[in-house]
């Protein structure tokens, strides 16, 4: 059953990078609001383009077929088709996210306990909301049209000696 849409070993597999790349973007985007002036919409944009390349190099090192270069660049295009498309989600999703969630709601900061350091929920609600969404349509774009039959469970299996 390898095949199916949703199979659970690739799923997790695919989860595992798109953490590491959610976990960049949210650096990236916190720490470019709290350093430099940029609005919202632009430090997840920053985010996800950093995060782009770090998920691609991860997309590259398991999924891509190297051997081939023929294959290795129809399968860049294909990356960063479905990746433009993500980037819209997530950052656009979140941004009407937050918008809605600051119009019907109220706004909330809470302060790390211990710290200084204070968390606005509705950003961060929002931002990994987006990110939920585009992760929903990134696995099963890349599954449909870049994943299949590559041995990407098998080849993160191996690095990761699970």
């Amino acid at each position: 059953m390898d095949s199916q849409l949703f199979n659970r070993r690739d799923l997790i597999a695919y989860f595992i990078v798109a953490a590491i790349g959610a976990s960049l973007q949210l650096v990236v985007g916190t720490l470019l609001q709290e350093w430099f002036p940029v609005t919202y919409e632009q430090a997840l944009l920053a985010g996800y383009i950093a995060s782009f390349f770090v998920g691609f190099y991860l997309t590259k090192l398991f999924a891509f077929n190297a051997k081939n270069s023929a294959k290795t660049r129809r399968e860049i295009a294909k990356f960063t088709l479905v990746s433009i498309i993500s980037c819209i989600i997530t950052v656009y999703g979140s941004s009407l996210l937050y918008s809605l969630s600051v119009d019907w709601f109220r706004s909330v900061i809470v302060t790390i306990p211990a710290s200084t350091k204070e968390v606005n929920v509705n950003k961060l609600v929002a931002h990994t909301s987006g990110m939920g969404l585009s992760f929903i349509s990134n696995y099963v774009l890349h599954k449909q049209f870049t994943f299949r039959n590559t041995g990407f469970y098998d080849k993160l299996k191996r690095l990761l000696n699970l």
